[in-house]
């Protein structure tokens, strides 16, 4: 059995989907951190079978809509002293800017760098967000959905 230290302050980001710890963590920057942190990946889960956490040593800023966008089920504790003071539940955003670009080449995004790329939640239970500028599809937390023009 894997031992982790209990964190006396900072940040536990769990119910991460199984696979995807390894993108927040880099997303975070944790990888380069100065401080201790754990990314523990396919961790037994009574809901979902399998999951990730991540472990921080480290109070830090983290912009939430980005966790709920790549995983609206992720939750993070807040802890000091050793105990959760706080616990925050994720939820898809309603818009995301700047957080990645749009892969279609024809996107105003890509050609003009000063246009921010901003993605709309348009379909909330297949978690589906549209180019503000092109119109192309993407869901959640995968990869890019392309859109039919028929």
């Amino acid at each position: 059995m894997l031992n982790v230290d209990t964190i006396k302050n900072g940040l536990v980001i769990d119910h991460i989907r199984a696979g995807c710890g390894w993108r927040i963590f880099q997303w975070l920057g944790l990888d380069k951190s100065p401080f201790c942190s754990a990314l523990i990946q396919n961790v037994s889960s009574k809901k979902s079978g399998k999951k990730d956490i991540i472990k921080i040593e480290n109070v830090m800023d983290i912009d939430f809509s980005v966790l709920g966008f790549i995983d609206p089920n992720i939750s993070v504790n807040i802890i000091q002293n050793e105990k959760i003071v706080r616990k925050i539940k994720m939820e898809l955003p309603t818009r995301v800017q700047n957080v990645f670009k749009c892969k279609n080449p024809r996107c105003i995004t890509i050609t003009e760098h000063y246009v921010n790329p901003t993605f709309l939640l348009v379909d909330k239970e297949n978690a589906l967000y549209r180019c503000e500028y092109c119109d192309t599809l993407y869901k959640a937390g995968e990869t890019p959905v392309t859109v039919s023009n028929n």
